[in-house]
């Protein structure tokens, strides 16, 4: 699922870089939510594949703590992206004739950075508030599934949700993948030995 989760979100960020009718807000904001998504997934599974080969939950208080801070970044990131995104798609329906001028590069570089800063600033505050609660106990296996349904199956269904149904991926898809065979033709049966 983690290989899933990665090389699909890396074939949405190439397909939208390389395919100059996908350089719209929408598309710029797919591949920083798909990037976001690797982030997302590679803080915590990589530990969690060491651990299941090791057969061991040992994690330094260091580590815990960097494995912490990038999981809410990325999670609270993820959060603002689709905010923006929804942000997008209601100026694209409610001002349609407006929506190249409304969302204009300059507005949505400022977005994705503003969503960047708004993670961090939350980041401290939920982080004074875990200090200060008390730990609530929960059932570790319920807590388990919970979070391996959010952390590795959420951002590996999005690139299937967000744009492999959508018709323009698909055809920017095939658009890269023809320049890819033109570029390596695969010719079966006629190899020769140097």
């Amino acid at each position: 699922m983690y290989l899933i989760t990665v090389f699909g979100n890396l074939l949405i960020i190439l397909v939208t870089i390389s395919d100059s009718h996908l350089h719209i807000p929408m598309y710029f904001f797919l591949s920083n939510l798909s990037f976001v998504d690797i982030c997302f997934t590679s803080t915590t599974i990589p530990k969690m594949l060491q651990n299941i080969e090791n057969q061991s939950k040992a994690i330094t208080y260091e580590g815990c703590i960097v494995q912490v801070y990038f999981y809410i970044l990325f999670a609270g990131l993820d959060d603002f992206l689709l905010t923006v995104m929804a942000y997008d798609r209601l100026v694209a329906i409610c001002h349609p004739l407006h929506y190249t001028v409304i969302m204009n590069p300059w507005l949505c570089g400022l977005l994705v950075l503003v969503s960047w800063m708004m993670i961090v600033f939350l980041f401290y505050c939920t982080s004074l508030g875990v200090y200060l609660s008390s730990a609530a106990t929960h059932s570790s296996h319920s807590s388990a599934t919970a979070s391996v349904m959010y952390t590795v199956v959420t951002p590996m269904l999005n690139p299937f949700i967000y744009s492999l149904r959508n018709k323009d991926i698909k055809k920017a898809v095939k658009r890269v993948y023809g320049i890819i065979a033109i570029k390596r033709p695969i010719v079966l049966g006629q190899m020769k030995c140097p």
